[in-house]
């Protein structure tokens, strides 16, 4: 129980030093400063396919989203992509950098996106400043160290509030599968 309590602090901790940050404009999901669910907070399926791949070129995904049943139930809350160490990760959408360091042993960034959603990547050495504005496709940070998947690569986590959501769906640029027409058609 106290290692729950205390991640749930560090979390909280996190949104109220990215809704302190000025000039930031954004608000931080899950944040005192957040609109209750403002016209600018968008539901995630009307996202479908807004965001870039954050690895270059566009990896394969070694382990799907799987939601979690209760708030500390097991779970994948994001997918993980096949990386290599040192690869560069790219920011999927403009937003603002809330988040550069460790949590849990491994390094993170946190990017708030003007949707409302909140993309995070890791295991990451950022190379971007906390508060600073990124736009789609550039770097913030490289792939280091190993994470769950038994090899090097890159986990990226969507979350809208407190909840998660997978970030597939989110992705664009899939291959396009072309299907013979039916006899007859």
């Amino acid at each position: 129980m106290p290692m729950r309590t205390s991640y749930r602090r560090l979390l909280l901790a996190l949104s109220a030093v990215g809704s302190l940050l000025p000039g930031a404009g954004l608000p931080v999901p899950g944040s005192v400063s957040e609109p209750a669910r403002s016209a600018a907070v968008v539901d995630p399926a009307a996202l479908h396919r807004t965001w870039s791949w954050p690895l270059t070129p566009r990896p394969s995904v070694l382990a799907p989203y799987v939601a979690p049943r209760s708030t500390y139930g097991a779970g994948h809350r994001g997918i993980d992509v096949a990386a290599a160490q040192g690869q560069e990760v790219l920011s999927v959408d403009a937003g603002v950098v809330t988040h550069v360091g460790v949590v849990a042993g491994r390094g993170t960034v946190s990017v708030t996106h003007a949707s409302g959603l909140r993309s995070t990547y890791e295991p990451v050495r950022g190379s971007a400043d906390t508060g600073s504005t990124v736009v789609a496709g550039q770097v913030i940070g490289t792939v280091v160290g190993r994470t769950h998947c038994g090899s090097v690569c890159l986990h990226l986590g969507a979350r809208r509030g407190e909840g998660y959501t997978d970030p597939r769906p989110l992705l664009g640029g899939g291959p396009v599968i072309l299907l013979p027409l039916e006899a007859g058609s």
